[in-house]
């Protein structure tokens, strides 16, 4: 199974989707990256009014609209730094509903997008028969959080990858792996 291919899922492919993207990559895992938002939002100028893009608006567009908005509140709260860190991994963000790939894993990093990808494939007539195991790990949705939640996600799929037999050795694996990193995991296996 070291030939694994992962998907990385959050709301809106900005932050923790792409870093977890940056680690993996780095890591040599063949890996990609979605978000399962109606739009990408971004934090604006005041809560309530954040900045809002289409998917496949490309990283490079967002970077320069925010720059041209307020290039000091932008680089102080650390949202052009995420970008051009972003623009450096793909183009620009993509959704995952709308993606044609198939996985053997995904990982989710809140509840509310774990439910969002089960209800896609519950909406989905299984073709290929192919199994995907769809994994939560819970993110909180800022630059921290995600650096670490990057690495967790990076172990866990480390140790997934040096395992014989996933589909038999995943329910040991997570209750292990929640167990070293005091987060509750959430886990299921749908169908392509």
């Amino acid at each position: 199974m070291g030939d694994l291919y992962i998907a990385v899922v959050c709301s809106s492919n900005m932050n923790r989707s792409m870093e977890a993207h940056a680690f993996l990559a780095k890591k040599g895992f063949k890996v990609k990256s979605y978000g399962t938002g109606e739009k990408v939002k971004l934090p604006g100028a005041s809560a309530d009014r954040p900045n809002c893009y289409e998917f496949g608006v490309p990283y490079d567009d967002i970077y320069n609209d925010l720059l041209e908005k307020d290039k000091t509140y932008y680089t102080q709260n650390g949202l052009l730094h995420m970008l051009d860190r972003n623009r450096r991994i793909k183009p620009c963000p993509e959704k995952f509903q709308v993606s044609k790939e198939r996985f053997d894993v995904i990982i989710t990093c809140e509840e509310r997008v774990y439910d969002q990808v089960i209800e896609w494939f519950g909406s989905k007539r299984s073709i290929y028969n192919q199994p995907v195991h769809v994994i939560n790990i819970d993110i909180q949705d800022n630059h921290e959080e995600a650096t670490i939640g990057a690495f967790l996600i990076s172990d866990m799929v480390t140790k997934m990858a040096q395992s014989e037999d996933l589909d038999n050795d995943i329910d040991e694996l997570l209750h292990d792996f929640e167990s070293k990193c005091h987060r509750p995991i959430l886990n299921c296996i749908m169908f392509y």
